[in-house]
Order: structure tokens, then sequence, then C-alpha cells
């Protein structure tokens, strides 16, 4: 009956083509649209804007030189960023889960905190701290990195979370204690295999979070991408249209990886014989 219900409640065939062309528009006109701004000129399509961007940040000439070194410390900050989570988040959530399940709420709470606070609140809470850090080791951004880990904070937790109640972590650690391995052994090559699509999907997200957050850095006074594309619109408008096109395809193919690298992941599967004794038994 259950089945024939959900059959009888899912859209038909047209419909849900009808959704995914709706869907697929919302997201499709805006990028074609950014796509023939950088492609048209007065004598047609033409390709020297991007060959034009392409060259000046290969020059390393004074109007791209910015945005040269913003893209290459939100590369770099994204990078240690997702680092900095998963070897914080994934050790911690897997400690919670064995030895203090009753502080897995405090956990959750702890992790969500963050999404709830406004950046323009945090940058006045950091400020303080940024600048003692600038008389130590300097006015560079990565220490950006700590700030961008608090506000990926809650998004890597879910993404982790979710696939951290799918394996039975117990199970898994007490099969690696039996055969000799120490937690961090058994941590990096039986728990993180199993979670490793929760991982990628939580490093995707704080990679998306960094390329594109703009407060802190702006009110920090840091040059990143996102600071640099502020600057570089002023002198060259097309070069930001393009760059943004550049970290739009570069998150696609990083959602591809998660596909490709989730689809490869292991399911359990029934065993023959439990089948056949069902089957007898009906």
């Amino acid at each position: 009956m259950s089945r024939r219900r959900a059959s009888d409640v899912a859209p038909a065939p047209w419909a849900r083509w009808t959704i995914l062309g709706i869907v697929g528009a919302l997201f499709a006109i805006p990028i074609v649209a950014m796509v023939e701004f950088t492609l048209r000129t007065r004598d047609g399509i033409t390709f020297d804007r991007w060959t034009a961007l392409a060259e000046g940040l290969a020059s390393g000439s004074r109007t791209y030189r910015m945005l040269g070194e913003g893209i290459a410390v939100s590369l770099g900050l994204s990078v240690v960023t997702a680092v900095l989570i998963v070897a914080i988040l994934v050790p911690t959530m897997v400690l919670v889960r064995l030895r203090a399940p009753r502080l897995q709420r405090v956990l959750e709470m702890i992790s969500i905190l963050p999404i709830s606070i406004p950046a323009i609140v945090l940058v006045v809470g950091l400020a303080p701290v940024y600048a003692s850090i600038a008389r130590v080791v300097g006015s560079s951004a990565w220490p950006l990195a700590l700030a961008y880990a608090v506000v990926a904070l809650p998004f890597a937790y879910r993404a982790i979370q979710a696939e951290l109640r799918l394996v039975d972590v117990g199970t898994l650690t007490e099969a690696g204690r039996s055969l000799g391995a120490g937690f961090a052994r058994t941590l990096v090559e039986i728990v993180v295999p199993n979670i490793r699509r929760g991982i990628l999907t939580a490093c995707i997200l704080t990679v998306a979070i960094v390329l594109g957050e703009y407060t802190i850095a702006a009110l920090l006074n840091r040059i990143v991408l996102q600071t640099a594309l502020v600057q570089i619109q002023q002198a060259d408008a097309y070069a930001s249209v393009i760059v943004s096109l550049v970290a739009l395809a570069f998150a696609f193919v990083l959602l591809l990886v998660i596909a490709i690298a989730g689809g490869g992941q292991p399911r359990s599967k029934q065993p023959k014989s439990a089948k056949t004794k069902k089957g007898s038994r009906a």
C-alpha cells in the first residue's frame, strides 16, 4: 500500500522535466548573460577581453597585480581552512560519538552558533585579536584562515555529521583495536574512508565560503579574491566578471569531484544467504 501511495504522489515525467527546466534556467540565464557580457563588442563576439586578462596576469602588470595576489591568497586560504576544519572536526566528532554521546547536542550547538552571528559582529570581536597577531607575525592574510574556519564550521559540521550517522563508528573502532591499531590509525584508515563523501562535501563548502567571503577581509584590510575584484572593477569591469565565471566553473568542477569520489563509496550489501532465508520464510 505504501509503495502504491508513493508512486501515486510522485510527479509525472513532464512535471519533473518542467521543474528541472525552470531551476536550470534560473542558474543558466545569469551565467549566459555574464558570458555574453564579456564576449560581445561592437565588432561582434571576441575573446580579446579573456586573452587580455590572461596576459595581464601572466605579465604581472600593475592593474592586475592585486587580482593575481588575491587569487593566490584565496586559493591558499581555502586549502588551509579546509585542512584546519577537517583536522579539528573529524577527530572531535568521532571521540564525542564514542566516549561522550551526551555531549553531541552541546557540540552541535557550538558548531552551529557561528551561523547566527553576523560577519560584522565577528569582525568587531576579531579585530583586537588580529591586531595582536599582526604585531607578532605581520599583517599577512594567512591568519584569516582561523576566522574563515569559524564561519564555515556550521556547514562543515552538518556535512560530516550527515555521513557519520550512517556509519557504526563503535564497531569500526572495536574492529581496529582487535587488530592492534590505535585510535589515530583506526581513524585514518577505517573511519575516514567510510565518511569521505561527507569530508569532501565539507571541504567543498569551505572552499566556496572562503572564495566568496568579502566582509571579514575587507574590514580587516586584507587582500583576497573578493576585495581584489572590488578594486579591479573600478578599472576593468570585464575582468571581475571573467574571474567570477572562472570561480563558478571551478566550483562546478569541485562538485563533479564530489560526485565521482562519493559514487565509488562501498555500500553495504545484504548477503545472498540472508535473502534466500527471507524468501524461504515467506
